[in-house]
């Protein structure tokens, strides 16, 4: 018995090959047909004649850690067809901070009032117990464990840190994570040399695991902070996924061409892959650093005074009679958007055939980047649609077959027998994101239905309150 026939839709599987009409059969969590299937035998027939059947969109980089407990219908995330977020990013993870006091930029993902965790078994437990509306497959943050581990994040580890470090990342691949996610690019990882790093990490060693790293630096020094992570992985024997691949400051724009180059250079000898936000505009906590690299900085979220959040920091400056560092100062805590990048970058890295797509987005900033709303979306109707960086079953494999091969999420990612029935269903004509930087909290148009382990989860423009997610472990 089929529990349920997607009839005449348009299925785009995730493996980059071309659109074609099929049916879709699904029985339980599962597809178990793809092709012509009679409707006779089925509970129930849907009739998505016109309409795009995809995988459910994989989010490759994500700060959703505390979302998925906090707002477990996971709203940002289904109303742009993504059904699975990789969390855990640029070496910040909420596991396994427990209570300890979140230091920026911990703080973007750890809150006050919890929920906390001393193990990533606790996290993946709590996942379990209470199910999210959507897929999570966790990254255990380095950032995260030298403030679990260090009394000082100034300086390097010592050899008693580092092997207290190595622990809990031998913890951590024992209970099912992706991996480790770096973020040298922050303070509290910053004073981490590579030796320190590549000895953190040799409990992965010749793995299946990957490290998904925020590099130390997308500016002026961008190809040494990528032939670091790049050489670590290389000598582990792992994957290495470069986060957000971008480079940031005008004096440094068009040189994706030779970032790109680079990359593909190193991959002849590595396993790297990166992935990217189809953005001119960042978003992290508010420093002085990336300040000065923008044309113009609009903060997201300000704890000493929030409803600075929606403006721009060279107005405030200009209000209180600052200089930028003295605004900056008056602001902190805070996060901001960041427009430090050249528009011809993204569209290049976007058009790479290796780039994944990841929102990067930050659920709770009190003015978010757009891109928590509208990455794929964004994806599918700017830039496949209007400008042509490539067709519609390209921009499919990036948001879900590339993603699952790259991360090794086994049974997610394409429309085929036996896959988790975890699907987008789209009007390829009408889908477009609608959040923008003056209002970033918008649904996208033209998602019309998301399924997650068989049950819809999305429809008609709001969630449905189906939570079928799973915590996906990685398999040894």
């Amino acid at each position: 018995m089929v529990d349920l026939l997607l009839r005449g839709g348009t299925v785009v599987d995730g493996t980059g090959g071309p659109p074609r009409r099929a049916d879709v059969a699904i029985t339980g969590d599962r597809i178990v047909a793809v092709g012509e299937v009679p409707a006779t035998g089925s509970a129930r027939v849907l009739d998505v004649a016109g309409l795009v059947v995809a995988p459910g969109f994989i989010d490759a980089h994500t700060h959703d850690d505390r979302l998925l407990f906090t707002d477990p219908g996971m709203a940002p995330k289904l109303s742009q067809g993504v059904t699975t977020v990789v969390v855990g990013n640029c070496g910040i993870s909420l596991a396994p901070l427990g209570r300890r006091e979140p230091v920026p930029p911990l703080n973007l993902v750890a809150g006050g009032d919890g929920p906390f965790f001393e193990s990533l078994a606790d996290y993946f437990a709590a996942l379990e117990r209470d199910p999210p509306a959507i897929n999570a497959a966790v990254l255990v943050g380095l950032t995260t464990l030298r403030a679990v581990t260090m009394a000082s994040l100034d300086r390097e580890a010592d050899a008693g840190e580092i092997e207290a470090m190595r622990a809990h990342v031998a913890q951590a691949l024992a209970a099912g994570a992706l991996g480790v996610s770096t973020g040298t690019f922050y303070a509290p990882a910053r004073a981490a040399t590579r030796d320190e790093v590549l000895r953190v990490l040799e409990p992965m060693r010749g793995t299946g695991a990957v490290v998904a790293s925020h590099i130390r630096d997308e500016g002026d020094h961008v190809i040494d902070s990528l032939d670091e992570v790049i050489g670590i992985a290389r000598e582990l024997g792992i994957r290495q996924v470069v986060s957000h691949h971008k480079v940031q400051g005008r004096t440094n724009f068009g040189r994706s061409r030779q970032t790109l180059a680079h990359i593909d250079e190193a991959a002849l000898g590595a396993d790297v892959c990166i992935d990217c936000y189809p953005y001119a505009a960042s978003s992290t906590v508010l420093r002085i650093d990336s300040a000065r690299q923008a044309s113009r900085v609009l903060v997201a979220w300000s704890q000493a005074l929030p409803d600075c959040a929606g403006r721009f920091l060279d107005d405030l400056a200009r209000e209180w009679g600052l200089d930028l560092e003295g605004a900056i100062a008056k602001l902190q805590p805070a996060g901001a958007i960041y427009f430090s990048m050249d528009e011809a970058d993204v569209e290049r890295i976007l058009a790479h055939p290796g780039t994944m797509i990841g929102s990067d987005g930050l659920p709770h900033d009190r003015f978010p980047h757009p891109r928590l709303w509208g990455a794929f979306p964004r994806v599918l109707g700017h830039y496949g649609r209007k400008r042509g960086l490539f067709s519609l079953e390209t921009a499919v494999r990036k948001m879900t077959g590339l993603t699952a091969e790259r991360f090794g999420l086994e049974g997610l990612g394409f429309v085929k027998p036996g896959m988790r029935a975890d699907l987008t269903i789209f009007d390829a004509d009408t889908v477009i994101d609608t959040a923008t930087f003056e209002s970033p909290v918008s649904p996208a148009r033209g998602i019309e239905r998301v399924f997650v382990g068989g049950h819809i989860a999305w429809e008609c423009g709001a969630p449905t309150g189906s939570r079928d997610g799973v915590a996906f472990r990685r398999r040894a």
